[in-house]
């Protein structure tokens, strides 16, 4: 007879379903596990052999086959191991075969039949409530599973003894409960820097569209201080978010205590990052930066310094918020909808177009530099802002009085007031302004008359091209939306046209 227990392989952040079947053959004394698995799952039956063996169960002098269906789908990782041990604990006649046959399991084994916790586990539980079963899962990853839902049935064990025990009715398993992370960690606040209000103010409009932006200026300017300190003016995730956030989390093992958090993430991957590090793959596949970054923001320091074919990566995700991962034995998509936040120095010094300055390779120090920054990643950038060197005369100035938390205020405000734009216009996927396009932003963004006419003037004169005449128009948008106008006036056109100018310092060296 042939014992089944069911679990999950994952692709992407879906969780596909895999059947786990074993069974008992006459034959020489063997032990199989056939179905495509990886190296960690070819090593499942020495720890479940072991783990039965510690509980007082051996394996009878039989050949024993498992096997993971569909048999042509790539599977990977260690939680595999339970789901194993759960359908030879089947095959021998300890778990009655209808009670597995109502539980989507999944769990790694370690050697004395402790439960260990797995990634994926909330991904998993959603599948399990689409598929109208529960789930038996590790004690440490039970928090996590009891996010998918108040009526999943979910079972919780230390260990391979208690769950046997739950199963005869000699012990009963409680219902593990969802908690909220406690954020104790205070967030850096925009009144510690003293200058840079110009920069301040871009960061409110990016944050209020969710724009990208880029800063450019020398070293010492506040670049890096002012990116830190955007999750402090941005606002919570809502539960959608933090759902989708969450189970990206859970599939890169970020997600502690299975315990969710409101806080949007802030990812800020070094320059030297590799390209799966950045969009995700690699052997096993795994999300990437940007994929941890969703909903959140993504910054990259020193930009010019990573490399140029990870830098190109970024431009496909930043238009559809999706990264797309190809590779010959697996094709996954990660939802990347990121804000990115750049920052980099003038040129190789950092120093060009500073008074008295002069670059030892002269313009071409600032050239080389730049170039690295291609044209078409330059133009998905909505905001461009020159950050001046800070004097010694702002740092001796009193502390700013406005704190993030004022700032954060009028944030919410411009975001409450396009959720509920998009809400009537019955685009509820649209969160942002950054996210219109084509007919929605012409039906969200109409200009006047002379509103139409300075942006083909100041079109023509900044040579935009098509991106960057739409990027104006969004910016523009989340500028009137924080100052709760209606419509788009001349005075944030105006605004929103002087981020979209190019840094003086990269115009000397174009």
């Amino acid at each position: 007879m042939t014992a089944r227990a069911a679990t999950v392989a994952f692709q992407g952040i879906e969780a596909v379903p895999v059947d786990v079947q074993a069974q008992f053959l006459n034959g020489q004394v063997n032990f199989h596990i056939v179905g495509l698995g990886d190296k960690a799952i070819s090593e499942s039956k020495e720890r479940v052999r072991a783990a039965l063996h510690a509980i007082g169960l051996g394996l009878p002098g039989k050949r024993l086959i498992v096997n993971l269906s569909p048999a042509d789908l790539p599977k990977e990782g260690s939680h595999y191991d339970l789901p194993i041990a759960m359908a030879i604990l089947s095959a021998l006649g300890v778990i009655p075969p209808d009670f597995l046959s109502r539980y989507l399991v999944l769990g790694e084994l370690s050697l004395d039949g402790t439960l260990l916790p797995v990634s994926g586990v909330l991904p998993a539980a959603m599948t399990a409530v689409a598929q109208d079963l529960g789930m038996i899962c590790p004690k440490l990853s039970g928090r996590e599973a009891a996010w998918a839902g108040e009526k999943l049935d979910i079972l919780a064990p230390e260990n391979l003894v208690q769950l046997i025990n739950h199963v005869k009715g000699t012990q009963v398993l409680s219902r593990p409960t969802a908690h909220l992370a406690v954020l104790d960690q205070k967030l850096p606040d925009l009144n510690e820097i003293k200058g840079q209000e110009a920069a301040k103010r871009a960061l409110e409009v990016a944050a209020a569209g969710g724009h990208h932006m880029l800063m450019v200026g020398p070293p010492g300017a506040g670049k890096s201080m002012l990116a830190q300190r955007m999750p402090s003016i941005l606002p919570p995730l809502d539960p959608r978010e933090m759902l989708d956030v969450s189970m990206i989390a859970s599939l890169s093992g970020e997600l502690k205590d299975g315990q969710l958090t409101k806080r949007r993430p802030f990812r800020a991957p070094h320059h030297s990052a590799s390209m799966p590090a950045l969009v995700g793959g690699g052997i096993r596949p795994k999300p990437g930066e940007m994929a941890l970054a969703h909903h959140g923001v993504l910054f990259l320091d020193e930009l010019p310094e990573f490399q140029p074919r990870v830098l190109e990566a970024l431009r496909q995700p930043m238009e559809t918020g999706e990264a797309l991962v190809a590779r010959a034995n697996y094709h996954v998509t990660y939802p990347s909808r990121f804000q990115l936040i750049a920052a980099m120095n003038p040129c190789k010094c950092g120093l060009a177009g500073e008074p008295g300055h002069t670059c030892r390779l002269g313009l071409r120090c600032a050239t080389d530099y730049q170039s690295r920054i291609s044209g078409p990643l330059l133009d998905r950038m909505d905001i461009q802002l020159e950050l001046p060197a800070v004097r010694a005369t702002d740092l001796s100035l009193p502390a700013p009085k406005e704190s993030s938390a004022d700032i954060a205020r009028r944030v919410a405000s411009a975001r409450n007031i396009q959720a509920l734009r998009f809400s009537v216009l019955g685009l509820d996927h649209l969160r942002t302004n950054a996210q219109a396009d084509g007919e929605v932003l012409d039906t969200i963004a109409p200009l006047d008359t002379a509103g139409m006419a300075l942006l083909r003037d100041a079109a023509e004169a900044m040579n935009l091209s098509a991106r960057g005449y739409h990027r104006v128009l969004r910016v523009a948008r989340s500028i009137a939306d924080l100052a709760g106008s209606d419509h788009i006036m001349r005075l944030h056109l105006a605004e929103a046209l002087s981020y979209r100018q190019r840094p003086a310092s990269m115009r000397l060296a174009a």
